[in-house]
């Protein structure tokens, strides 16, 4: 094991004092997510003009992800003595990704098979109507080609990827960069601190603006509700609770197991990540809740390198929630237009949607892109199809974050478990709530610079007094950098 426990006995056996619940982060975003549906749904119109504070909410979260991903990959890498251990890791973790998203298509597959509720519906694919923002959707599907997200991982400039959010380009340019950081050796120390230390300022921005996450929980909710209403709740509700409850089935069983495996408990991972599923919650998308997701598990005891790896790779590669959602959704609108599949053509259809899955990842509406260009490959499906899940696709895509996001955390345990890193004792202390102190190479000021509502860092079950760091310390821990490359 590359690593171990720090925590002293007295520490480790004691609970994390507890904040108070109206003065956790928690709380008020879920106080707001309610509120937000109330306004929705009695005040459409008002609910609807709402959007701009979620979107902006969102948009402000989003700036940052880019280069927090940057930042913590090329710490993580510049900082490793061996280079093939990271290699190893990636390859790791895209072989767990597309078992998991087997695993994940297959749960679709098998309950619609089993509830089958697109018999009946007896929709006539030729005189389906194509909404303009469908349609648009539809066509980016038709000419989406497997092959284009190994093309497109390569941009085409260094900065495009920040200013468009690409969080599979700004990957290869992290790895690229802190490979080349590493290899420079005492030359690279320098500009490594400097990566450390414009970190703790970025994870400085996101503790402002997380302040403002109930409020922005509120617009998002709030505009979802009055803009869609709930009519479609009730019209295609039995869709939307089978597409819920197989997930909820997918994450305790497959998810679990992993879990399990680990010699952990998923409920307690949940619990500890609540904040991060209350954000995801109140605005429809996993992104904002990145940040959170790679500071707590740093902090639980996983290696940098690897969080930095696998969590950012997980939000592209890594779509539980998405994959259950491609599958199930495929074969409804099979049933819904009366277009039989036989076994063999459901299982080419999940070799298809593992291709194309990933050529949409990070795009607007990139589940239907996804999905339409998985039904043009096919052929035997009408992509116009779509149209009949699209008026509630917007009920199912909190559920999607949501799956995504834990399988992204479970991924991340079982690739550091796999690389004989995890320290599995400290895992089940610090989801536990219990007082741990940090890791060696974890700097408590970043630490305490998170994103508790009242200052504290009560979400990462560190408790510890906020201090400033010593610049002896980091001195030392840079100097001993130098030496050892």
């Amino acid at each position: 094991m590359d690593h171990i426990t720090t925590a002293g006995g007295a520490a480790a056996a004691k609970k994390a004092p507890k904040t108070r619940w109206y003065r956790q982060l928690y709380f008020w975003v879920l106080t707001a997510i309610v509120i937000g549906i109330l306004v929705g749904w009695l005040a459409p119109s008002a609910g609807i003009a709402m959007e701009p504070i979620g979107t902006t909410f969102v948009n402000s979260m989003k700036m940052l992800i880019g280069p927090i991903v940057f930042l913590t990959i090329v710490g993580g890498i510049a900082s490793v003595a061996d280079l093939k251990k990271v290699g190893m890791t990636g390859l790791k973790a895209l072989t767990y990704f597309q078992i998991g998203t087997i695993f994940a298509m297959i749960f679709g597959l098998v309950a619609i098979n089993i509830f089958r509720l697109g018999d009946g519906v007896n929709a006539d694919a030729g005189s389906i109507k194509t909404s303009d923002s469908a349609a648009k959707l539809i066509d980016a599907g038709q000419h989406q080609e497997w092959w284009q997200f190994l093309t497109h991982i390569i941009p085409n400039s260094i900065v495009g990827p920040f200013v468009e959010g690409d969080i599979l380009q700004i990957i290869f340019i992290a790895v690229v960069f802190g490979i080349a950081l590493n290899a420079m050796g005492k030359v690279g120390a320098p500009v490594l601190d400097g990566v450390q230390r414009l970190t703790a300022v970025m994870f400085k921005i996101l503790g402002f603006i997380m302040k403002a996450a109930p409020i922005g929980a509120f617009g998002a909710m709030a505009y979802a509700v009055g803009k869609f209403g709930v009519s479609s709740l009730t019209s295609m509700g039995g869709l939307i609770a089978l597409f819920y409850a197989t997930s909820i089935l997918f994450v305790i069983v497959v998810l679990g197991s992993v879990m399990a495996f680990l010699k952990l408990n998923i409920f307690t991972m949940i619990r500890h990540l609540k904040e991060e599923y209350m954000l995801i919650l109140g605005t429809s998308t996993a992104e904002p809740a990145l940040p959170g997701l790679m500071r707590k598990l740093e902090h639980a005891g996983v290696k940098k390198e690897t969080v930095g790896l696998v969590v950012p790779t997980g939000y592209s590669f890594n779509l539980d929630g998405a994959a259950i959602y491609l599958s199930l959704a495929a074969l409804y609108i099979a049933q819904a237009t009366n277009t039989d599949l036989t076994i063999g053509q459901q299982l080419g259809l999940l070799a298809v949607m593992l291709l194309t899955s990933k050529g949409a990842a990070g795009v607007a509406g990139g589940g239907f892109i996804a999905l339409t260009a998985t039904l043009t490959t096919i052929g035997t499906i009408p992509a116009a199809g779509i149209m009949l899940i699209f008026g509630i696709d917007k009920f199912m895509s909190e559920c999607r974050a949501l799956v995504n996001f834990t399988g992204n955390a479970v991924a991340t345990l079982f690739i550091a478990w796999w690389d004989r890193t995890l320290d599995a004792d400290r895992v089940r202390r610090v989801f536990a709530g219990e007082a741990v102190e940090p890791m060696p190479a974890e700097d408590p000021v970043q630490a305490d610079d998170a994103t508790d509502i009242d200052g504290d860092l009560t979400e990462y079950g560190h408790h510890t007094p906020r201090h400033h760091a010593d610049p002896s310390t980091s001195h030392d821990r840079r100097r001993a950098y130098s030496e050892s490359v």
